[in-house]
């Protein structure tokens, strides 16, 4: 299975068709109607389809991937999104978070982002969206706000939903320095503030 079997099963025609890209939400983010169940099924078919690729990225085997924009994509969506789903509510969910970083960081520097579709961009820089560190976050706020400027038309608000998005995983690590919700599958101890903060409607972005 090769990286545009992987792309395209992501993406579909989101890229080019803003139909498209409202039914590509459900995959990617869930549904408001979703039951655990419909949230088990979509994680064990994505184990199913790509878990052995996930473990090649993890180990390095696709480094060859990195030269191009669209195979270091695949390799942030193997390190970054796909792991959200297989191993959610476990630690391996973000255990590949620190190498996700780099493909998108050394990716930003080489111009990468911008060979790709704005649907894809918003993408690659999601890793730095999932960062425990406030500069990344900085950063991928202005990333995402100049991203709404090549927003497709039709597709406007959905890239400044983005945005808001983004401006709340900021928030968040502002605040405590970290993500809390993470705190309990990562074996760290709560502050009180973050106690509190967990008790009330805090978002675990499928997580907890």
């Amino acid at each position: 299975m090769g990286r545009e079997v992987l792309l395209d099963y992501w993406f579909g025609r989101a890229a080019d068709d803003p139909a498209a890209l409202q039914e590509r939400m459900r995959l990617w983010f869930g549904g408001g109607d979703d039951t655990p169940a419909d949230v088990a099924a979509r994680d064990e078919d994505m184990r199913r389809r790509f878990a052995d690729l996930m473990g090649h990225a993890a180990r390095g085997d696709l480094a060859s991937w990195e030269a191009t924009a669209r195979g270091r994509l695949a390799l942030i969506l193997l390190s970054d999104q796909l792991p959200r789903n297989v191993h959610r509510g476990r630690p391996g969910a973000f255990a590949t978070d620190p190498a996700a970083r780099r493909l998108c960081v050394e990716g930003l520097k080489l111009g990468h982002d911008r060979e790709l579709a704005p649907i894809e961009r918003m993408f690659f820089y999601l890793p730095l969206e999932h960062s425990e560190s406030l500069e990344d976050q900085e950063r991928c706020i202005a990333l995402m706000t100049a991203l709404e400027r090549d927003a497709p038309a039709g597709l406007e608000q959905s890239f400044a939903g983005f945005t808001r998005y983004a401006a709340r995983h900021r928030d968040i690590v502002a605040r405590f320095g970290r993500f809390p919700h993470r705190n309990r599958i990562l074996g760290r101890p709560n502050s009180a503030g973050e106690e509190a903060y967990l008790a009330g409607e805090a978002p675990a972005f499928g997580q907890r």
